[in-house]
């Protein structure tokens, strides 16, 4: 260690150029032996410090366009999707309504059929049934011209024997 005692001395003295000057070289040594040794890397290490932040900010705002970039893409095809979605939602009530309609207009033929056989079935009944009266009525015809050829009738009995016949056709239906 350095003596105090010195500093004092040097003190009394007076100005010493000579000591003045070899603190001044020992100081520009000092200061060459510090910018070599520990600003440089100090500064290099700064340097690469400054460098890789930079590199940081250029790699997050490249990863944030990228994020931004892929959210835009997920949104369209989003977007996409909700229509390709609404066009099979209108497609299908389309294809229901065409269908429903389609099953009305063939419930309608069938009702139209249905009710066409039913009205010649009945004309075919209607028909059937006035063959048989006509046959009955031909039938009775000859019956009571028969009976009236074989007796000649009063008016009453011409009466009695009719409604007679016509009681008993009402017992054959």
């Amino acid at each position: 260690m350095l003596d105090p005692r010195l500093f004092i001395l040097n003190a009394e003295m007076g100005f010493n150029p000579g000591s003045m000057i070899i603190q001044f070289v020992m100081f520009i040594i000092l200061l060459a032996l510090i910018t070599k040794f520990a600003w440089r890397p100090l500064m290099n290490v700064m340097q690469e410090r400054e460098e890789h932040v930079a590199n940081e900010i250029d790699t997050a705002e490249k990863n944030r366009q990228e994020a931004e970039r892929l959210m835009n893409e997920a949104q369209d095809e989003l977007q996409g999707t909700r229509q390709n979605a609404q066009k099979i939602i209108e497609d299908a009530k389309e294809t229901a309504k065409s269908e429903q309609q389609t099953m009305i207009a063939e419930a309608k033929d069938e009702a139209q059929r249905i009710k066409d056989n039913a009205r010649q079935e009945i004309e075919q009944e209607k028909e059937r049934a006035v063959q048989a009266l006509q046959e009955q009525v031909g039938t009775l015809s000859v019956q009571i011209a028969s009976k009236v050829i074989e007796k000649e009738l009063t008016v009453d009995e011409q009466q009695k024997l009719i409604n007679e016949y016509l009681e008993q056709v009402g017992e054959d239906k």
